[in-house]
């Protein structure tokens, strides 16, 4: 299959409405990239794409923003990965900065509920339509499919650890791949593809990555101990979240019950009524589902300012978390992406990832199982039939129509909004 290599700036207008668009936690996300990288734009080849994705989901933090950078840095190395992985987050943080502020003034956002309502139902038609088409590629052997059930019977009913799933996962394909390779993948991938890593490995390059990249990640964390001491509500957010970005594996999904008790119970940043409607704005903001913790920070800013004003403590809080929570991400991605493309051509560890790849479907389909039980079945209990026929509709466009993904999550959108208006 031939690829298209993008320029800086071409990849820069995608990054950029990726962005924008990125509704729907990591399974939306993931989706509209696999959809946009591999089947529409033909920059990067479906093996690398999953590639890239396994090594993201053994990763600690959010996996969707691991994949965006990794995706970047495979078109133009390091200024590649930066530019998406910020213009990934970017709408996200100004977004949620402007929601959390009328949130805590206001307390209630009626109309932007009703066009998120819309959103979220499109979203997830272009969650199923990228799931089937990631399982028809992902899922060619028996054992992947066994694979990927297990991997959603185990996430879905029995709530097992996420690290369990992919870590065991990962040693299965070793060892099965020794014993039935082509059970496993090795015959039918390819090793080598038309576009080659942008950056060759260089320890001397790693090393400079890992000081700088370590360097910027604590220095306002530092500077926010040594000017408003070490139990202000800046530092103390700085190091707890620097903490949960190296500890937390499973990207959001797993980070939030951790936060979550924290936050509410240990440092009293905020109330568990406020950290439910936190998680309901970012999930239905663009961007990754983890900026949750940025609305966490604003308010734990808001309501312990200090001797700062409220917004202005609110917004500094919430700069320290999203800089502490991010920069660790890149770093990982910066640090780690070489050497894993370098040993792409390790047939044992091909196996290994050939076996994540499938249990990454089981894993896609429990978030978007998730999803559209927050989507179908609210608070009320009740089957919510307005996102049931946008979510049909949506999945009718992309599926036989060939809708893209702009007019379907526009359409939403304003679907969501008519339907407020005349409910």
């Amino acid at each position: 299959m031939g690829l298209n290599k993008p320029t800086l700036r071409e990849a820069w207008r995608f990054w950029l409405k990726l962005g924008l668009l990125s509704f729907g936690g990591p399974a939306g996300q993931i989706a509209i990239m696999h959809r946009e990288l591999v089947d529409r734009k033909k920059w990067i080849e479906e093996s690398r794409f999953l590639h890239a994705l396994n090594f993201c989901m053994l990763l600690p933090g959010p996996e969707a923003t691991q994949l965006a950078t990794y995706c970047g840095w495979l078109l133009h190395g390091i200024r590649g990965a930066l530019t998406a992985g910020l213009l990934f987050i970017l709408p996200a943080i100004g977004l949620l900065w402007g929601l959390s502020w009328v949130y805590m003034v206001y307390g209630t956002l009626p109309a932007v509920a009703a066009i998120f309502h819309g959103l979220k139902a499109a979203v997830l038609a272009i969650v199923v339509v990228a799931l089937c088409r990631v399982a028809r590629r992902a899922l060619k052997t028996t054992v992947a499919w066994i694979l990927a059930t297990m991997a959603f019977v185990g996430l879905y009913l029995f709530q097992l650890p996420f690290p369990f799933i992919v870590f065991g996962t990962l040693l299965v394909g070793f060892v099965g791949g020794r014993i039935w390779p082509r059970q496993f993948g090795v015959a039918n991938q390819p090793v080598a593809d038309a576009l080659e890593p942008a950056m060759p490995v260089n320890p001397y390059t790693t090393l400079k990555i890992v000081l700088v990249g370590g360097v910027l990640w604590f220095a306002p964390v530092l500077i926010a101990g040594l000017s408003q001491g070490w139990q202000g509500t800046l530092a103390q957010q700085g190091w707890f979240f620097s903490k949960a970005a190296v500890v937390t594996f499973g990207g959001a999904y797993a980070v939030l019950p951790y936060v979550a008790q924290q936050a509410v119970e240990n440092y009293h940043w905020l109330s568990p009524a406020q950290m439910l409607d936190g998680l309901g704005l970012a999930e239905t903001t663009p961007g990754p589902l983890i900026m949750v913790l940025q609305f966490v920070g604003f308010t734990g800013g808001w309501q312990q300012p200090g001797a700062m004003s409220q917004l202005g403590a609110a917004t500094l809080s919430a700069l320290m978390t999203t800089w502490v929570t991010f920069v660790p991400t890149y770093l990982f991605i910066l640090v780690g992406a070489p050497y894993v493309e370098r040993l792409r051509s390790d047939a044992r560890l091909s196996a290994a990832l050939a076996a994540v790849t499938a249990a990454v479907v089981g894993v896609i389909l429990n978030l978007a199982v998730w999803f559209g039980h927050h989507v179908f079945l609210p608070m009320s209990g009740s089957i919510d039939w307005f996102a049931v026929v946008v979510c049909a509709a949506g999945f009718a466009a992309m599926q036989w129509a060939k809708w893209e993904v702009i007019p379907v999550v526009i359409s939403g959108g304003v679907l969501g909004l008519l339907w407020g208006w005349l409910a």
